[in-house]
């Protein structure tokens, strides 16, 4: 405006450019009214507008179409924060714990049985990743807020695990990953005894290291004992 004053800034197009920049910039199209001619600008508060968007700065809404009945706002609330999670189980579908891509398919009746199947791996991974809570960078048991919308905290043990990369009993906190890729060591080999009959083969299971029979324990596969 000042340049158009000054006459620095003549033609309503040159005019309308500069503006639009300033605007552009700063998000501010609907709070302003522009009057632009060769050599004049005019520029105009929305005040009712600026006042809506007051009364409403640093909140957001949210709406669903479940019943309030079925759904109350608090849980509305909860249930929309929840979406990262979703975020992260697509991410590790994808390419992080997964990694079922990429697959090309060319009829609708493979998309979906792979779709199936990506759901039910992921099932799977969440009843591992909270039976191994106490090994993974996992909160056990976070804290429940009364305010939906406070944001989440992670209890004293999960923050240490984080801070000290170590568990209670000294040993190392495991991603899922890392600790599959360490279950993967445990082995069951057939061991057939040269010259002797098939019938005398047998199955030979290597003896899990300590971490790998915790993980079983908790699984329930394993006495917690070993």
């Amino acid at each position: 405006m000042a340049r158009v004053e000054a006459g620095r800034l003549r033609g309503a197009d040159r005019i309308g450019l500069a503006v639009g920049r300033v605007i552009d910039r700063y998000k501010v199209a609907k709070h302003f009214e522009l009057d632009i001619t060769d050599d004049h600008l005019v520029v105009t508060r929305r005040e009712a507008a600026i006042t809506a968007e007051a009364a409403l700065d640093g909140l957001y809404v949210l709406r669903t179409s479940v019943a309030a009945e079925r759904l109350e706002a608090p849980d509305v609330v909860r249930a929309y924060k929840r979406l990262s999670r979703v975020e992260r189980a697509f991410r590790g579908l994808k390419a992080v714990d997964l990694a079922v891509r990429p697959i090309h398919h060319h009829t609708a009746d493979r998309v979906r049985a792979h779709i199936l199947l990506c759901m039910l791996a992921y099932h799977v991974q969440w009843h591992l990743e909270r039976a191994w809570a106490p090994l993974l960078f996992r909160d056990e048991a976070r804290p429940e807020l009364d305010d939906p919308v406070a944001p989440a905290v992670r209890s004293d043990a999960a923050l240490t695990k984080a801070r000290t990369q170590r568990l209670p009993d000294g040993g190392t906190v495991h991603s899922f990953r890392t600790l599959l890729a360490e279950l993967a060591t445990l082995t069951r080999d057939r061991v057939v005894p040269v010259g002797a009959p098939d019938e005398t083969a047998f199955d030979l299971v290597a003896i899990p290291t300590p971490l790998q029979a915790r993980a079983l324990s908790l699984l329930e596969l394993m006495p917690s004992s070993v």
